[in-house]
């Protein structure tokens, strides 16, 4: 039986691929509801095509891409498009390309019409909840329930910004890197880039063709030689892994934080920018006070700091411990067996935030729904 439509303010949203579904008290029934539909969606869905679970995947986007859609504009992935794909089918572009954001966006949007798989959007999910032997999931745009959820929202709806003191009453512009587009805005202007990862150090590249930036981080960054790439990265961190899991005594491997030398930071780095200050003590109202007591007047604060899961739609099931995680054996749910959790970084499955990563992730969650909802 085909899902049942949505309300009529819904326009546009189109479901492709449900296996099966049933209508319940007005609302659709599903096996498995998966909240998110960026790369650990998808990731998630391709592997439960195979599996004869009817299933929907539900994304709060206007159009497919996930957060990539979002990532300013000259961003360029840290591994070869060949090494940047999700399971099934590989980016275009070989071992030696590293893929624009575009090309990531229209590589997840084209990877999602290829397996035609069961994707409602603009759905924003609000909520989680108990119902007896079901889940319900509560929505701007309707009401599923299921046997099973996944979430996979990721994080890039919940960036972080430390705290410094005096931050409240700086009147300069402050921006996170989640919300950065281009350069633009800050030709001419004195500008910190903060953080010391793979985002700092593309943004702050840009910045400097056009603008005073000085790149601020709590330490020394670690720069790659340049033929270490993103794929190197994931294999070295995956043998680790692996003999970690055996017992194994093993090197500690380069990180996945560390900065890769795409073209943009090379091309930096030659024109001898890439320098890094440590963080300054606190803001004034025009600008920063550094360590050394200098006081600076600055235009803007870019914060390349990271992200936190976004998980607000959780709270209802009191799954939530005090960091913002869900405590979980695997990517099960500890207090609530019904769910699992897909894409948020290690602590949901080796490298799962990464594209090359996050299918292995989803494969074994997959594996998981189908033994859980075996008949006895």
């Amino acid at each position: 039986m085909p899902l049942p439509a949505l309300p009529p303010r819904a326009p546009g949203i189109e479901a492709r691929g449900v296996a099966r579904a049933e209508v319940g008290r007005g609302m659709p029934v599903v096996d498995v509801v998966v909240i998110g539909g960026g790369q650990a969606g998808l990731a998630t869905g391709y592997h439960l095509r195979r599996t004869g679970l009817s299933h929907v995947i539900l994304d709060a986007q206007e159009e497919p891409g996930g957060a990539w859609r979002h990532a300013w504009e000259s961003l360029r992935l840290f591994s070869p498009a060949l090494f940047s794909s999700l399971p099934g089918w590989p980016m275009e572009g070989g071992p030696d390309h590293y893929p624009t954001r575009d090309e990531a966006v229209d590589y997840l949007g084209r990877y999602e019409e290829r397996y035609a798989l069961p994707v409602l959007r603009p759905v924003r999910v609000d909520a989680v909840r108990r119902e007896g032997a079901h889940l319900v999931v509560e929505a701007d745009r309707g009401v599923w329930r299921a046997a099973a959820v996944v979430s996979a929202t990721g994080s890039w709806e919940a960036p972080y910004v430390p705290e410094y003191p005096g931050r409240e009453r700086y009147g300069g512009v402050q921006l996170h890197s989640a919300r950065y587009r281009n350069p633009e805005p800050f030709v001419g202007k004195r500008v910190l880039v903060v953080g010391g990862g793979n985002s700092g150090a593309q943004i702050l590249a840009e910045l400097s063709r056009v603008a005073d930036a000085t790149w601020v981080t709590l330490r020394e960054p670690r720069l790659l030689p340049d033929h270490i790439d993103g794929r190197h990265l994931f294999d070295q961190a995956t043998a680790v892994y692996r003999a970690r899991q055996e017992g194994r005594a093993s090197p500690e491997p380069a990180s996945l934080g560390d900065v890769v030398m795409v073209p943009p930071v090379r091309e930096a780095r030659d024109r001898r920018v890439l320098r890094t200050v440590r963080p300054f003590e606190r803001f004034t109202a025009e600008g920063v006070v550094w360590e050394d007591g200098r006081e600076e007047r600055v235009d803007a604060v870019v914060w390349c700091t990271g992200f936190r899961p976004a998980l607000d739609h959780l709270r209802p099931l009191g799954v939530l411990e005090a960091d913002g995680r869900v405590r979980l054996e695997g990517n099960r749910s500890v207090r609530e067996r019904r769910l699992w959790m897909v894409g948020y970084g290690n602590w949901t499955g080796f490298a799962s935030a990464t594209l090359i990563g996050v299918g292995r992730s989803a494969r074994a969650v997959v594996a998981e729904i189908v033994d859980a909802l075996a008949p006895a």
